[in-house]
């Protein structure tokens, strides 16, 4: 393990990434944008910090010091963000996950078609603006933390409301399901095979989630749209009852994504639903990486408590599974 180094970039899930890998006996590597360092030196989770003035170029200056240092890259949401998918697949440092399967997140359609496949439940989706007959929920494309997603009741809305976003990069039009988003963390072993669910959060969006302490009657007169850039995450516990039904869905996109890619899906991973009255998920999305929903359980959940005698966050758990690659010398089966 000496020969190696954990190593991420310093945003999204950096601070719980880099505190599990320690825990686990890694040394650590933190890449920061300038100005940007100092949680990282103050909680003390990175052995070094690399600055660059942008992830997006930045990080390519800067790989060739990863390499030499025989760090093993941890991806989250910040790399899809600032990096993409498509120059993922450039990265040549030593990479935890394969990186081919965040083109099937990066694109909603071949996402939906994932979803669908492995047999979960999805809320409809509208082909064009012209075929709205509910209210739907615009999403734009690409890990953007929920930031410009509005809704719309028909098609005259949506066209007045697209105009704020001119420069959008594509949008999906989807219905929206009434009920308590659910995102379930789980983390699937392609060492052993087994299948683990870590934590469920949900999300705190700004402006959807206070936009209740404001009078009906002076939200339409002061004329304020609902937002939903995500601002932070609360715990969930999950009725029990429902475990099962988590479990089935989790192994089922495993299962799909083996045929997609050539090491399928591992590691950290989430499914974002809507729990409706009747108890059925509808799925809307997947992240197929870590999420930051994992960050309220740095000390882990009440998932972990049962199975690990160690406080057991999602970034312990990657650093776990490098670590026990490392000593079966198998550390090659969970690089992609």
């Amino acid at each position: 393990m000496s020969n190696y180094k954990i190593a991420t970039l310093g945003s999204h899930t950096a601070l719980q990434i880099l505190k599990g890998a320690k825990d686990e006996g890694f040394e650590t590597i933190c890449i920061c944008e300038k100005d940007k360092r100092r949680p990282y030196e103050s909680y003390g989770v990175a052995d070094y910090i690399i600055d660059v003035d942008k992830f997006s170029t930045g990080f390519f200056e800067i790989e060739q010091q990863l390499i030499d240092s025989n760090a093993i890259l941890i991806p989250h949401g910040s790399f899809v963000s600032y990096i993409g998918h498509e120059r993922m697949k450039d990265i040549k440092v030593m990479h935890y996950g394969d990186k081919h399967i965040l083109e099937w997140e990066s694109d909603r359609t071949k996402e939906r078609q994932w979803l669908l496949d492995a047999g979960l439940k999805l809320p409809r989706v509208f082909s064009s603006p012209e075929e709205i007959e509910c209210p739907v929920i615009i999403k734009f494309h690409g890990a953007q933390g929920g930031f410009g997603y509005f809704i719309a009741n028909n098609t005259q809305e949506f066209y007045e409301r697209i105009k704020k976003y001119p420069n959008n990069s594509g949008y999906a039009i989807q219905e929206y399901i009434v009920g308590v988003p659910i995102y379930t963390h789980y983390f699937y072993s392609n060492l052993t095979g087994e299948l683990e669910v870590m934590s469920f959060d949900k999300r705190y969006e700004s402006n959807a989630d206070s936009i209740g302490r404001i009078a009906a009657k002076d939200q339409l007169d002061v004329e304020i749209q609902t937002s939903y850039t995500i601002t932070g995450n609360i715990p969930v516990v999950l009725r029990e009852s429902l475990l099962p039904k988590v479990f089935e869905m989790g192994q089922s996109v495993v299962e799909k994504a083996k045929k997609l890619v050539p090491k399928g899906l591992y590691g950290p991973f989430c499914l974002e639903a809507i729990l409706d009255p009747y108890l059925d998920f509808y799925t809307f999305e997947i992240s197929a990486r870590i999420v930051a929903g994992t960050n309220p359980y740095t000390e882990g959940s009440p998932y972990t408590a049962y199975k690990y005698d160690v406080p057991m966050s999602t970034g312990r758990r990657i650093a776990r599974e490098i670590k026990t690659a490392i000593e079966s010398g198998r550390l090659e089966e969970v690089l992609g």
